[in-house]
Formats: C-alpha cells, sequence, structure tokens
C-alpha cells in the first residue's frame, strides 16, 4: 500500500508570516479578541459567524497561534482539520465524550497507554455511564464479537503502548464503518511513520508532548479529523474542549510549531538507531520486540502501512523476564554507562527507559496486563538519538555484561 509522504502535505501548506513580516507567526497572547461591528460578537456567541474564519471570539475558543499549530497537525494526518489540546488526555477525553453519550460502548484494544485505560475502564463507567470492552485489537473476530447496538466506537493505537502491536486499521475501518461506528486512532507512537487519516479512521489524536515536541518540556495534544467534527468540539454549548476547557497556551503551541519542521529529521533517527539496537539484540537471542524485525508478528503489516522513509519507529522493548533483572540494568545504563534516562514518556532527545507495568500501564488490573501481553520484567526502551550509535552499543552491551545477562 502506498501512502503519501506526511512531509510534502506539510510543505504544501500556506505558511504563515508574523504580524511584523516574521519568518515565523506571531504569538497572539490575547485571551479576548476585539470586533469590528456591535452586531459580530452576538452572531459569533449565536454560532451563526465561525471563528476563525475572519473573527475569533475567546481564547479557549480559538487562538490564531493555535489554530495555525492545527494546522500543521492537519497537513501531517491528511485531515480536513485540527486542533489542538492542553494535553494528550485532554485530546482522547474530548474525542470521546463528543462522539459518545451516556450510556453507549465503546470497544477499545487491551494495550493502550494506562491513562487512557483509566479513562474508559474507570472514570467513563463512573461518571457517564459509558462503558468499554477491552479486547485483542488484532483479532478482528473479537473486535466484532465485541460490538454491540450500544457501540459508538473502536479505539486503538496505530503501535500499542508498550507492547508495540500493529493496528490493522484499514480492516478496522472497514468494520467500524459497516456497523456505523468511528474509528478513533491515537498515532502518538507513530506521527509521519503511520498515517490513520489516509488509512481509514475517522479521527486521530496525539500526545504531542512526545515526539512530535521532542524535547520533553511540555504537555500537549491534538485532535485531527473533519472540520464539522473539529468545529464541534468548539461547540458554545456542548463542544467538550469548550464546555471542559483543556486550551493550550499559545507560547506552547508557538514552541512545538517551531519544532515541526525538523520532526522528520527526528523520527528518521530514532528509528535508524532503534533499528540498529533490536537487530543487535535480536542476534544475541534476546527477546526483543520491534516492529522492524521480520520476527514481529506484525512485521508484514508494518510494511504495508507505514511510510518507509521514517523507519519503524524508535520504541524497542526487552522481556527480561523479571522486575529485577529490568530494574538493575536500567540502574547500570544510567547510573553507570550513561546511556539513557529512567524516566517514563518517550520522544525525547536522549534514551528515556521504563518498565511499563510498574509504570506506565500501572493503572491496569493483573488480570489485564497479564492478558495484554505486559509482564513485569518487560522493560520499554525508547531510543534517543544523542551520541553516535557506536557509542551507545557499546554503553548498552557494557550494561549488559555487567547484569550478567551477556557473556
Amino acid at each position: 500500500m502506498t501512502t503519501e509522504n506526511p512531509i510534502e502535505r506539510l510543505t504544501e501548506a500556506r505558511h504563515e508570516f508574523g504580524e511584523h513580516g516574521g519568518v515565523n507567526m506571531s504569538i497572539e497572547v490575547s485571551t479576548a479578541f476585539t470586533v469590528m461591528t456591535p452586531g459580530t460578537m452576538p452572531d459569533l456567541f449565536e454560532g451563526r459567524k465561525a471563528a476563525p474564519e475572519g473573527c475569533y471570539l475567546y481564547g479557549r475558543h480559538f487562538n490564531p497561534t493555535v489554530f495555525n499549530l492545527g494546522r500543521q497537525l492537519a497537513a501531517i494526518e491528511g485531515t480536513e482539520a485540527a486542533y489542538c489540546t492542553a494535553s494528550g488526555m485532554a485530546a482522547i477525553s474530548a474525542t470521546l465524550f463528543q462522539l459518545c453519550q451516556s450510556g453507549d460502548h465503546i470497544v477499545s484494544s487491551n494495550t493502550v497507554y494506562g491513562g487512557s485505560y483509566a479513562l474508559m475502564h474507570d472514570f467513563l463507567p463512573q461518571k457517564s455511564n459509558i462503558n468499554t470492552s477491552f479486547v485483542d485489537i488484532s483479532d478482528l473476530n473479537a473486535v466484532a464479537a465485541a460490538i454491540t447496538e450500544n457501540t459508538k466506537v473502536i479505539y486503538a493505537e496505530s503501535v500499542s503502548n508498550p507492547t508495540l502491536r500493529v493496528a490493522d486499521i484499514p480492516a478496522l475501518a472497514e468494520l467500524a464503518h459497516s456497523r456505523g461506528l468511528a474509528l478513533v486512532i491515537d498515532n502518538t507512537f507513530s506521527p509521519l511513520i503511520l498515517s490513520p487519516a489516509e488509512l481509514g479512521a475517522d479521527v486521530v489524536v496525539h500526545s504531542m508532548t512526545k515526539f512530535i515536541n521532542g524535547a520533553s518540556d511540555v504537555i500537549a495534544g491534538a485532535i485531527c479529523g473533519t472540520t464539522d467534527f473539529i468545529q464541534s468540539l468548539m461547540d458554545l454549548h456542548n463542544g467538550p474542549l469548550m464546555i471542559l476547557g483543556p486550551t493550550m497556551d499559545p507560547s506552547v503551541a508557538s514552541q512545538i510549531s517551531l519544532r515541526i519542521p525538523h520532526l522528520a529529521l527526528r523520527l528518521s533517527e530514532h528509528a535508524k538507531r532503534a533499528q540498529y539496537f533490536a537487530k543487535k539484540l535480536d542476534d544475541l537471542g534476546f527477546d526483543v520486540t520491534y516492529p522492524g524485525l521480520a520476527t514481529h508478528p506484525d512485521h508484514q503489516l508494518m510494511n504495508k502501512l507505514h511510510c518507509e522513509d521514517y523507519g519503524y519507529g524508535a520504541i524497542l522493548t526487552l522481556d527480561l523476564g523479571s522486575i529485577e533483572k529490568a530494574n538493575d540494568l536500567m540502574d547500570l545504563l544510567q547510573n553507570k554507562y550513561h546511556f539513557g534516562y529512567m524516566a517514563v514518556s518517550l520522544g525525547y532527545f536522549d534514551t528515556l527507559m521504563c518498565c511499563p507495568g510498574s509504570s506506565t500501564s500501572s493503572e491496569m488490573t493483573k488480570e489485564d496486563l497479564s492478558s495484554a501481553g505486559i509482564s513485569s520484567g518487560l522493560l520499554r526502551m525508547s531510543v534517543g538519538y544523542t551520541g553516535t550509535v557506536e557509542q551507545r552499543w557499546q554503553q548498552l552491551a557494557g550494561a549488559l555484561q555487567d547484569a550478567g545477562l551477556m557473556s
């Protein structure tokens, strides 16, 4: 399956100049916006004139700087529109609130980020009477069997956190649309690498905290979809982004916007190094999971769906059998060999390491962790691009030897 390079869409999008002709767009810090005639304000409030088509109302609704970043995300994802939020969880929450009403049902992958799991497993049932069935998203028969008359959404991650299974987005889209459902894909692990909207997804969400921003210094999210859907999220009466207020600060939007032009370069180098380490570890007989390895169960699917210019992503996992062995290795990697940092999150320019079962997936029950294949000894590594590849491999190999995991 040949897909368009997302960067080509981005470069074709119109660039916004600064207020005084600067090559970068100005940061609009106003919370309120002037209208030129008295009749414009009630038109805006009553929805007869829609921002941002010429007029802005209030910073919680639309902001020019945040809107500009949304245009960049829409270009990357190939959607009509996008809007940016204060966090990835705000993007996910707002999307599900907009697509579901009380009494509705979601079918979700059983391997998702712990915060997404807690939202669907605990928060939505208790607060909104919206329930979720968690299934193996790679088993289309299981997904179909979980659909009820109240189901409104199929939810999955393009590459699952932390098991790195690849969602068959075209097949999921066909199933969802045949039942009148929306397919929502979290593409946090694979911006540019996968284009879920082009593959059939209705809504694409991101935690831009990760790769899109790339410096682990701001929290941010994005929702990409049709213009009608994005406008509905900002509706003055029942739009979850407008009413609940997870507003992105315009300074954050400007900061991220200036990093998007080198996103492709960063992702390519992340993936190149992850592929190198994964292959080395696999050759040595380690239980390593990486979509770029021929041994990965979804390697052929990934080859079919991804944009090959950006490789197979920056994330790999090592199953070391026990939390003790994983902790020993991380301790050596950080504190003796200076290979990376023990920290949650991903997409940073240095390598970040954690054991998801006791950190980023710790919201899950023991039964659900087991069902998802997340063992206590599973070590997730977001491979950075600082230093040289050879230097970093020598550090990793030295730590493996010191930990008694490699002779």
